[in-house]
């Protein structure tokens, strides 16, 4: 995929043909014919780490920084397992776990086993955080 501007935006309209599932197939290959086919599985579907790091590069580009940042945490989301996802999310909710040391883990985890930086970052600020605003019991 050729390195994407604002003109490109929309990408599923100007890059269809270079914007892939983790299958490897192409945006422009999805068709009613190929899912009837049998020729298109559910994994197709699925954003993959390159459109989103792409949307990434878009939004940058157009000094939208947060947004950016937002697709790139997303990019390293892709290969993390859905169950280890919805546990992250829950420990990060207000009043679910009781130590500072329970999100540290689960941020090493992410980082360590997931190549997952940027999310494990954001974890452990909020950690900082949580502790400085006494939602820990410890």
């Amino acid at each position: 995929m050729k390195a994407p501007t604002l003109a490109d935006y929309p990408l599923s309209e100007s890059q269809d043909d270079s914007i892939c599932g983790p299958r490897g197939v192409p945006l422009n290959k999805i068709t009613l014919a190929a899912v009837t086919a049998g020729d298109i599985e559910i994994e197709d579907l699925r954003i993959s780490r390159d459109a989103l790091l792409a949307q990434a590069r878009i939004a940058r580009a157009t000094g939208r920084e947060t947004l950016a940042r937002n697709f790139e945490r997303g990019a390293e989301l892709i290969n993390v397992p859905q169950e280890v996802i919805m546990q992250t999310y829950e420990m990060l909710r207000p009043g679910r776990v009781h130590s500072k040391s329970a999100l540290v883990a689960q941020a090493t985890l992410l980082r360590n086993e997931y190549g997952a930086a940027l999310i494990a970052d954001f974890i452990d600020r909020a950690a900082k955080v949580y502790q400085q605003r006494g939602l820990f019991d410890e």
